[in-house]
């Protein structure tokens, strides 16, 4: 079973939060189990799309409360961390897709790649590094191409 964490901003476009939606679902659909921040926007779509496939959904709250998730998380943990609770959701994710994105979600690839874990990106940030690096963020152009290149490893 791989954990798939799907990042992204609080708040998103319509396009962002259909293919956050389809992200989650395809992630079930492949046996995965969505890994996310647990608030809105981009987090909020991903978790209904898995918990519609049928599937399980874990969110890292930022907070001190589960209350604080969105309504369609299967486990909801509390961190009492705020913004370095990223670091949580990429240290248990295999692999992280990327759907648009806020600054938040650029410290989540940043972090992930530096612990050299795939990240997909889906109308999401590209970044150029200064020098050649191991890792980059490999683009999607569809959900199904995201999740598919998630779970290859």
């Amino acid at each position: 079973m791989r954990y798939i964490a799907v990042v992204g901003g609080s708040y998103c476009s319509e396009e962002e939060e259909k293919l956050a939606r389809q992200v989650g679902a395809e992630i079930v659909k492949k046996g995965g189990v969505v890994i996310c921040g647990g608030g809105s926007g981009v987090m909020e779509a991903a978790s209904a799309g898995a918990r519609e496939a049928g599937g399980t959904v874990i969110g890292i709250l930022p907070g001190d409360s589960t209350l604080e998730g969105n309504p369609h998380l299967s486990f909801a943990v509390s961190t009492g961390l705020g913004e370095a609770r990223n670091a949580v959701i990429v240290k248990t994710a295999d692999a992280v897709i990327a759907v648009g994105g806020e600054y938040g979600t650029l410290s989540e690839i940043a972090l992930a790649l530096k612990m050299d874990k795939p990240v997909v990106g889906l109308k999401s940030w590209s970044l150029k590094p200064p020098r050649e690096l191991k890792k980059n963020i490999i683009t999607a152009e569809t959900a199904p191409q995201a999740v598919e290149k998630a779970f290859t490893p």
